[in-house]
């Protein structure tokens, strides 16, 4: 019975209102009753008598006054039926039964009710449980979507913070690369100033070497002409062999003209294709050239055969491959150009040169 109001109280109901509780109290109060019907049904004792005061009379003289006589004691009260006070605690006996029993049934109505409760009770806990459940699941899975959200947002900050860093470092690599582009075709204009001053000084000193013999020349043939003067026939016969050593002189230029035209011919087609040959090993064209890609470039170099500049004057309509045929053309060290100068100066001072992918065949 303990473990019962324990499990009784345990559902949250007071123990003074628990079945056993309420059943004990009616059971008490049942037999109450039952004792204070019995004192009802049990009759009172009848009230005693009145004395009788009597007196014998008789045919002698009363000697004197006569003693009072005593008075009777009370007759004693009359006892019960016993198939009277059978029947009557039969029918308390079944009163107390049906009372009992009624009481009993209330108690398991109430203890139904009691149950129904307590399994509303528990299917209403187990509601707010799953709803609590249901709640906490929703508030992790918000949480988890808020903290993938976090994490997606810091990594594409990380990236975009990544990829800016990796573009300025390719800018800088860039700008860098420009500068020392600049300063290597600064130090190359600089030089090749220097070596056009030189040529250009060596020029001056020849054009000076070629006055003073012309001067000289001019002089000699002066006092030629004043000897001729002076020699009058002779001079005649002396001009006359210098005429015709003059036409020999004009017909073997001319033919040395001729011949060194020929060979400048030949130089410049042989220097012409070992240019080609050396640019078509140093050029690499990029993945997206196709067959009708072409660009031409100016190419100025100086007598050593050194680079002055180069720029492109007819592009190809891609960006990649007019900057491979400039990066062939500035990694050449040194360009094979022909001794003579006549030959240099007419044909490699500056000339163009078409990149074409038949260039690499």
């Amino acid at each position: 019975m303990t473990e019962r109001i324990r499990e009784i109280s345990s559902t949250g109901v007071p123990a003074w209102k628990s079945p056993v509780a309420l059943s004990v109290f009616l059971h008490a109060l049942i037999i109450t009753l039952a004792l204070i019907s019995w004192d009802w049904m049990v009759p009172d004792n009848e009230p005693a008598p009145s004395n009788i005061s009597a007196r014998l009379v008789t045919d002698q003289p009363a000697p004197g006054p006569e003693p009072e006589p005593e008075p009777e004691p009370p007759p004693p009260p009359p006892q019960p039926d016993p198939d009277e006070e059978r029947k009557k605690q039969e029918d308390a006996e079944r009163k107390r039964q049906e009372a009992e029993r009624q009481e009993a049934e209330k108690a398991k109505a109430r203890q139904a009710e009691e149950e129904k409760q307590r399994q509303q009770q528990k299917r209403e806990e187990q509601a707010q449980k799953a709803e609590a459940a249901e709640r906490e699941r929703q508030r992790e899975a918000q949480q988890a979507k808020e903290q993938a959200a976090e994490a997606a947002r810091e990594k594409a900050e990380a990236e975009a913070k990544a990829l800016a860093q990796k573009k300025a470092r390719e800018e800088e690599a860039r700008r860098e690369a420009e500068r020392k582009a600049a300063e290597e075709e600064r130090r190359r204009q600089e030089e090749a100033a220097r070596r056009e001053q030189e040529r250009l000084e060596q020029e001056r000193l020849e054009q000076e070497r070629r006055e003073q013999a012309r001067r000289e020349a001019e002089e000699k043939r002066r006092e030629a002409e004043r000897r001729l003067q002076e020699q009058g026939l002779e001079a005649l016969a002396q001009e006359t062999r210098e005429d015709r050593q003059a036409a020999e002189r004009r017909r073997a230029e001319q033919a040395a003209a001729e011949a060194r035209q020929a060979e400048m011919l030949s130089e410049r087609e042989k220097f012409q294709a070992l240019i080609r040959q050396k640019l078509s090993r140093a050029w690499y064209p990029p993945g997206s050239a196709t067959e009708e890609m072409a660009a031409t470039l100016q190419i100025t170099l100086l007598p050593t055969g050194e680079l002055v500049t180069v720029k492109l004057v007819n592009s190809s309509g891609n960006s990649a491959f007019d900057n491979s045929t400039l990066s062939a053309v500035r990694s050449m060290d040194r360009f094979p150009v022909p001794d003579s100068r006549d030959t240099f100066e007419r044909y490699f001072r500056q000339f163009t040169i078409e990149f074409n992918p038949e260039l690499r065949n």
